[in-house]
């Protein structure tokens, strides 16, 4: 974008955060993402670990609103995500980092497990 130009979007939710749970009996964390965003109809999380594939890591949505999943994923490394709601490129911002990505000219998110 640009000369300076910054798009705003009218989307109704608020990312809500990560949790981490390590498994003590192989090299895993169990990583669940929560999205609070009633008025969505989708949200997937998004990053290196699938390869960026919007059908790869869907959020199931729950009766309060809040969409959720919970991904396995290697210790000891770091992936850069983010959310897709409805379309839409969104931080994580509870996130461990943020990277500058010069394929997406914008930030990701970053998740160290």
């Amino acid at each position: 974008m640009g000369n300076g130009v910054v798009l705003h979007f009218n989307l109704n939710y608020e990312v809500m955060g990560i949790t981490k749970q390590y498994l003590k009996s192989k090299p895993v964390c169990k990583v669940t993402f929560s999205v609070s965003a009633k008025d969505a109809k989708s949200v997937a999380v998004v990053g290196d670990f699938n390869k960026w594939n919007p059908k790869g890591n869907a959020l199931r949505k729950l009766k309060d609103g809040t969409f959720k999943g919970t991904i396995e994923l290697p210790i000891d490394t770091t992936f850069e995500f983010k959310y897709l709601i409805d379309g839409n490129f969104v931080d994580e911002a509870d996130a461990d980092r943020f990277q500058w990505n010069d394929y997406a000219g914008a930030e990701n998110s970053v998740l160290v497990v």
